[in-house]
């Protein structure tokens, strides 16, 4: 089980890694089974995995209406996934700081990401110019925390 961790301790954590690290990022609110997947693969590309975690008011800059689930509660259901080794919470829109102190061996994004004709990852270069990988992983189809609100707003009110 991971442990969530402050930025300055997630640099000591780093500096006491032997193999490669392997960070990614994102909002994680209602987590569900892509998350895990996900996760999983992530963690299986190295020997550790770091999840920065958006603060609420990250998430809520960019996705209005959200987070529905506190940072500090996603942060502690990121950690207890035994492929998770640490999760930091950050309140920038980017991950950059955190690529740039953490100076992960592999940054993984989801399929969502990196297609040529759509968006790359604000850290991608960074991770580049540090010696990093950047690694796309498949997309889980039908497996979205938009998808799991649209479900439950179409639900009857009892």
């Amino acid at each position: 089980m991971g442990r969530v961790m402050t930025l300055d301790e997630a640099r000591v954590w780093r500096g006491q890694q032997t193999g490669p690290v392997v960070m990614t990022n994102g909002h994680f609110d209602l987590l569900h089974i892509g998350h895990v997947r996900y996760l999983q693969a992530a963690r299986g590309l190295g020997g550790a995995l770091v999840v920065g975690l958006n603060s609420d008011a990250s998430t809520a800059a960019r996705k209005p209406g959200r987070p529905l689930v506190p940072q500090a509660d996603r942060a502690e259901l990121l950690a207890a996934l035994g492929c998770v080794d640490a999760v930091v919470i950050f309140d920038a829109l980017t991950a950059n700081e955190l690529v740039a102190a953490l100076q992960p061996d592999i940054y993984v994004k989801g399929g969502d990401w990196g297609r040529p004709d759509g968006p790359q990852p604000p850290e991608a270069a960074l991770v580049t110019a540090q010696g990093g990988q950047v690694v796309y992983l498949p997309y889980v189809p039908d497996r979205s925390t938009t998808l799991i609100i649209q479900r439950i707003r179409a639900l009857p009110v009892e």
